[in-house]
């Protein structure tokens, strides 16, 4: 018969292992992918009509024009001893404010007329990438009209931070730019495409394609806004003979 030896010590417990779902390790890891990115669909859904937003006008614009009194402030410190190009910087910068003020001002009486409408939940709410230049104008904009404002923001090694005009409980941060692309276009009526570089570019195109192969299931506004700056960069009578043989 064989006698058991007892232990000196007790065995120590387990450490009680973590739920899945208040694991980071596992959040964080390519097998939590799906979890994130349904996550980025599902909050930001739940937000949307806990704060009664029915649909939205999506501003686009350049994260780098500067408002019109920064403009100035900007100019006025350039001294004699200053580089040309310091001084031409500062004059681009001066002249592209027009579209920053435009914006703003856009924004306002949209958002203006918007909270007029007899309806119970908010209709053409004014959104923006959440950034700076033209999407901080229209986020302000809004907001001096007293309106809720939406930023959809991303999550980037530079540049893009929220803007201060943004709803609180409407500011949202996106790591995936195609689950922040979905949110643009959902509850969208309208777009307003203010001057810009790439990212302006990308979102345009983006909803011209949904809207031209009919993947979106209503219809949507695009308004293109400066007729001075798109010229030089787009023919865009060209694009729609091709598009219209």
């Amino acid at each position: 018969m064989t006698t058991l030896k007892k232990d000196a010590e007790p065995p120590v417990g387990e450490k009680i292992a973590p739920l899945a779902y208040e694991n980071p390790q596992f959040l964080n890891s390519p097998d939590g992918r799906l979890l994130r990115i349904m996550s980025e669909y599902v909050e930001p859904l739940a937000r949307f009509r806990r704060e009664q937003i029915q649909d939205t006008v999506v501003f686009f614009g350049s994260a780098r024009f500067p408002g019109l009194e920064q403009a100035n402030q900007t100019m006025a410190a350039i001294g004699s001893d200053d580089a040309e190009g310091k001084r031409k910087l500062a004059q681009a910068g001066l002249d592209m404010a027009r579209y920053y003020e435009d914006a703003r001002r856009m924004a306002f009486l949209l958002s203006e007329w918007a909270a007029q409408i007899p309806a119970r939940r908010k209709r053409f709410v004014v959104t923006t990438g959440g950034g700076p230049g033209i999407m901080e104008a229209a986020n302000r904009g809004a907001r001096e009209a007293g309106s809720k404002t939406i930023g959809l923001n991303i999550r980037l090694p530079f540049e893009q931070y929220p803007n201060p005009y943004i709803t609180p409980s409407l500011n949202f941060e996106f790591h995936y730019f195609f689950m922040r692309k979905f949110w643009f276009a959902y509850l969208a009526k309208a777009l307003v495409i203010f001057p810009g570089g790439f990212g302006t570019l990308d979102e345009l195109f983006e909803i011209l394609t949904l809207a031209q192969t009919q993947k979106l299931a209503k219809k949507i506004l695009v308004v293109i806004y400066g007729r001075e700056y798109w010229n030089k960069l787009i023919n865009f009578q060209t694009e729609i003979a091709k598009t219209n043989p």
